[in-house]
């Protein structure tokens, strides 16, 4: 079953876009429209969950990739639910090592892209690369970007407004972040490679 629209994934697009303008590969998984269950180990069946989409659908994507950038909405200041449990699922790889030794994530690049009407992009951004260069992942400079709408309820990033524009396409700061971060993370993932 899917989702409503996603304005993180509306956001998300400009800088798969970039990517794709650049050669780059891109893959976009929606974690709502899955059943991932909770918890750290790589299969959460093998541990009394009934279902678990994260081995088959979203691990192989994962592992592949040498960027992964996640994305989450803001609730109260905090990353979503489902991005905690991103990471917890990134966490139960943690010990598992690629094929020279090293750990999984290692050589892998990760950025965060956030989406909200109340404040907290950088604390979010915090947590997540936090989370990410915990495991492995290499984290460039500035590898975060993200918009906040007023503060309260209104227009989330991408819904039309009453001129006929676009909540956030027109602000620049959020622009100039999200293309700096985006060939950071393709400068830092082609370093690394």
């Amino acid at each position: 079953s899917h989702q409503g629209p996603s304005h993180t994934e509306t956001l998300m697009r400009d800088s798969m876009e970039l990517m794709e303008l650049c050669g780059v590969e891109v893959d976009y998984l929606r974690a709502a429209d899955h059943r991932i269950a909770f918890g750290v180990q790589p299969d959460m069946r093998e541990h009394g969950a009934e279902i678990d989409d994260w081995p088959e659908i979203f691990w192989p994507k994962v592992k592949a990739a040498e960027i992964l950038v996640i994305g989450t909405p803001l609730w109260l200041g905090e990353e979503s639910s489902l991005c905690r449990m991103i990471i917890e699922r990134l966490y139960a790889h943690s010990a598992q090592r690629n094929d020279r030794g090293q750990y999984v994530f290692y050589g892998k690049v990760g950025g965060t892209i956030i989406t909200g009407n109340d404040d907290g992009i950088k604390h979010t951004s915090m947590t997540t690369l936090y989370a990410m260069q915990h495991v492995g992942y290499t984290i460039p400079p500035q590898a975060d970007c993200g918009w906040i709408g007023e503060a309260g309820p209104g227009p989330s990033y991408g819904d039309t407004l009453d001129d006929g524009g676009h909540a956030g396409f027109d602000n620049a700061f959020t622009r100039r972040n999200l293309t700096f971060m985006t060939f950071n993370l393709m400068h830092m993932a082609r370093m690394l490679k």
